[in-house]
């Protein structure tokens, strides 16, 4: 019941599509908050537009819905204003890297405590199904219909441009590992950047051969196998978890200068 304090249950069914994976983010996200003591007087969340922004109006928090792309810049205003809070972004892979890609570039630059979690459908889900930056080349989507042209972006190397930052990779079939992926991004004391694939059957899904969210649901578990013990780099289709170091000293230079040590897994 703690966990559904977490969420308007009120509001319930959800606007999203039967079979969307943002709710079982959701559901994960408000597990964790329970179990760390996360609640309305020191916790804010940042939603982006799209259909993941919407989580906001369904999580009992203080919440901000923002311009396309702008989560990143209004994530930070509010840490650096009130810095004892925790501020977590609830973001979609179209609102982070593309429109709000250079926002996502100086935020993992500056190293602000926050933290990150993109719902990585792949697609543009809201507006109908069109090529987004983490579509895979060659998908058919309804602004591709001979294939999408260009090579996806690579958010675990973007974000590990900052030695200290924190990237995770998981799945919404993979409901263990995406909690302790979530936990430990909140508790790290940086930037944190959580990469969740997630179904978007309506407008990704059936078009690319999937006849319902269960399906991709094991296509998530058939296809992506966790990381060998030890691996300071995620291979496509790998689950785990990249820590930077912790800085002991200065700010880091992020690369540019002196560093304790290069990253770690769990």
């Amino acid at each position: 019941m703690a966990v559904k304090d977490k969420l308007k249950t009120d509001l319930f069914p959800t606007i999203w599509c039967p079979g969307c994976g943002i709710g079982l983010i959701m559901q994960q996200l408000a597990t964790v908050m329970d179990e760390l003591g996360l609640d309305k007087t020191n916790t804010v969340l940042i939603t982006g537009i799209g259909c993941t922004g919407r989580m906001g109006a369904y999580m009992n928090f203080e919440s901000v819905y923002t311009l396309h792309g702008r989560t990143l810049p209004v994530a930070e205003a509010v840490k650096t204003v009130r810095p004892e809070l925790n501020v977590i972004v609830v973001s979609g892979d179209g609102d982070t890297a593309s429109i709000g890609g250079n926002h996502l570039l100086h935020s993992i630059r500056r190293n602000p405590n926050i933290t990150v979690l993109c719902n990585n459908n792949e697609i543009y889900g809201l507006t109908g199904g069109q090529t987004g930056p983490t579509t895979p080349q060659g998908t058919n989507t309804i602004s591709s219909p001979t294939g999408a042209a260009y090579t996806p972006i690579n958010l675990q190397g973007v974000v590990s441009t900052n030695p200290n930052a924190y990237y995770a990779k998981t799945t919404v079939y993979h409901q263990g590992p995406m909690r302790k992926a979530i936990r430990e991004a909140i508790e790290w004391p940086g930037f944190s950047f959580v990469d969740i694939a997630s179904q978007c059957i309506e407008n990704n899904g059936r078009r690319i051969g999937f006849p319902s969210a269960y399906a991709m649901l094991e296509h998530y578990k058939t296809d992506y196998k966790p990381a060998p013990r030890g691996a300071t780099h995620l291979e496509p289709k790998q689950l785990g978890i990249v820590k930077g170091e912790v800085p002991t000293g200065p700010a880091s230079d992020n690369g540019n200068g002196q560093l304790a040590a290069g990253p770690r897994t769990d």
